[in-house]
């Protein structure tokens, strides 16, 4: 539903979860649905419009000077052609709204970047354009498909959350998750996707520091076919050996001993 919204109303939409629920995944689903090219900005710490949105190609604009060093050019028209579009570097944001035909804008983890961040992205959101001191603003040529997600390390601002339409996305139920399994994995068949879908769904009920997403059960299914384990609870040992893919911290190493594992693997139809 959120996504037939974000396509009738035009809206960016802002999904939130778990790390390793998918979120990404949704945006690269809607871009092979629609045919679209996807342009991702992937958010880190310290993040700013130059890595984000644009920059000038410094190295030609100094060769550009240096050539009409001498020449006697007047210094404003070297200005003007320096700060021309030629010169321009575009950036994932600046990508998407200038692109000829319509595509997907992901903005990954948008929650890493810092708030000052999210000022800049404000007027993309709203009104699909940028502004450039140079330049002036540019209008989108087409109106990208805009999907931001977040892992909810910190809070996002009420600004941002008002321009964008929301959804929650948990971990997979069972039968989901089986056939999220089924879909990447052919080769693992129901009966071995059911199990790995059941254990993964009971260890995510420990008390873990960190729970296994979807990526990571798709990590160790692959692991299981490779090893030619079929049966999880006919292995206990080696089964308890690859769990390396589903725990990521020293404390969950440690908190499912081998015993946990063969308890869960009881419960394991």
């Amino acid at each position: 539903m959120a996504l037939s919204l974000r396509e009738l109303l035009g809206r960016p939409l802002l999904l939130e979860g778990e790390a390793g629920v998918g979120k990404t995944e949704v945006a690269k689903a809607l871009a092979a649905v629609h045919g679209r090219r996807l342009v991702r900005l992937q958010c880190y710490e310290g993040l700013d419009a130059a890595a984000a949105i644009y920059e000038w190609n410094y190295q030609r604009q100094l060769l550009a000077i240096r050539a009409h060093e001498g020449r006697g050019a007047d210094p404003d028209a070297v200005e003007r052609q320096i700060f021309s579009e030629a010169y321009l570097l575009e950036r994932p944001l600046l990508q998407a709204i200038r692109a000829e035909e319509p595509v997907v804008l992901l903005i990954d983890e948008v929650d890493r970047a810092d708030e000052e961040f999210e000022a800049y992205l404000l007027e993309l959101l709203a009104d699909f354009q940028v502004t450039i001191p140079e330049l002036g603003t540019i209008a989108a040529r087409s109106v990208p498909s805009v999907v931001l997600t977040s892992n909810g390390t910190r809070e996002l601002s009420d600004a941002l959350r008002r321009r964008c339409l929301y959804h929650w996305i948990d971990h997979p139920d069972e039968a989901r998750e089986a056939r999220i399994l089924l879909a990447r994995q052919p080769a693992l068949g129901p009966s071995l996707a059911r199990q790995v879908a059941r254990f993964v769904a009971l260890i995510r009920k420990e008390d873990l520091r960190k729970l296994p997403g979807v990526a990571e059960s798709l990590d160790w299914a692959a692991a299981l076919l490779g090893l030619g384990i079929a049966e999880l609870g006919a292995e206990p040992e080696r089964v308890h050996a690859t769990l390396v893919c589903l725990l990521k911290t020293r404390e969950d190493r440690g908190a499912v001993a081998p015993e946990v594992t063969a308890r869960l693997l009881g419960k394991v139809a």
